[in-house]
């Protein structure tokens, strides 16, 4: 099946169901309106996924369709912003496919129910060069309580939430099935980490706690230590990391253990969208109870001192990498 709807077609099958919130107008009209939350800053973020480069042409739609969404919503929580809804941009090739389209808003769907938002509008194009999928997601977060990655200061502990390096290694095991062996991966660790890669888990749960203690924060997208950069850099203080202390899963520490590349890789690569967050020592007792009781766990992986840069040790010795992150240019 090819082009059988027109753009206006595509949107009342596929798309209208989506707009669940009473200021999207059942997408009817041009524009939507978001509620305002007494007490509450409205957050925004955008992010886009392309075919080839952020998932695999042949990756389920509806699996595409949730890591679009997540990513964002990975953003807002980092913000310590509950999501309340998100407009989408669907870039389609010239030849698309209607099954493929009725997977990908199903995707949506099952997503919109799992972390309560509602699609707000967004726009259909064509596109000869592949499909590009953008959404902008909004969230409301406590007001006066949004943590930038400028508001780190000296002596602040860095945490980081679940486990990090999961979708890295599973996208290098994902282009090369037989790391599986040389890892030594029992079959649940490698479909752990392809999972992480293909779909990963917005710490929306921790949006709350991320406000009421977070002093600087940001999600952890291109790798752990260009961001932990990225937030050094922004609050212009030094960063101290110990590798051993960063969350690792069974896979990847296995993985670690047999081919000690693999650490670096687990280290520097994207994916990850955990939360890395800086906490006021006072806070921090306060922060591990509060982030345990939300089920999400989190790690103490290193300290923000005077100075610039980023240094991280293992075993007392620096670690060198080639990069520090994942770079779409």
């Amino acid at each position: 099946m090819s082009g059988r709807l027109d753009e206006f077609g595509l949107i009342a099958r596929y798309f209208r169901p989506l707009a669940t919130a009473p200021g999207a107008a059942g997408l009817t009209d041009d524009a939507a309106i978001i509620p305002h939350a007494y007490g509450k800053e409205l957050v925004v973020t955008t992010d886009a996924v392309v075919a080839g480069v952020h998932f695999f042409p042949d990756d389920p739609a509806d699996a595409v369709a949730r890591k679009a969404l997540r990513v964002n919503l990975s953003d807002l929580a980092a913000k310590g912003a509950r999501p309340t809804g998100y407009l989408v941009t669907l870039a389609l090739p010239d030849v698309w496919d209607e099954d493929w389209l009725e997977a990908f808003s199903e995707g949506l769907a099952i997503d919109q129910e799992e972390f309560g938002v509602s699609l707000l509008g967004g726009d259909t194009v064509r596109s000869p060069g592949g499909l590009v999928i953008s959404i902008t997601a909004f969230g409301h977060a406590a007001e006066g309580h949004v943590p930038r990655r400028d508001g780190g200061a000296p002596g602040q502990r860095l945490y980081v939430t679940g486990t990090v390096g999961d979708a890295a290694l599973g996208l290098m095991l994902r282009q090369d099935e037989r790391l599986g062996r040389l890892w030594d991966l029992s079959r649940a660790e490698k479909e752990a980490l392809l999972d992480r890669y293909l779909l990963p888990e917005p710490r929306v749960a921790l949006a709350g706690v991320v406000g009421a203690y977070g002093a600087a924060s940001m999600d952890v997208s291109d790798g752990l230590v260009g961001d932990v950069r990225k937030l050094a850099e922004a609050s212009r203080v030094r960063a101290v990391i110990d590798a051993a202390r960063v969350p690792l899963s069974s896979g990847v520490a296995r993985a670690a253990r047999l081919d000690p590349p693999a650490l670096g890789s687990a280290l520097t690569g994207g994916d990850d969208y955990e939360i890395l967050v800086a906490i006021d020592p006072e806070d921090v007792e306060a922060f591990e109870a509060e982030a345990i009781s939300h089920g999400v766990r989190v790690a103490d992986i290193g300290v923000l001192t005077e100075g610039s840069a980023v240094r991280v040790e293992r075993h007392g010795r620096e670690m060198i990498f080639q990069r520090g992150s994942w770079n779409h240019f």
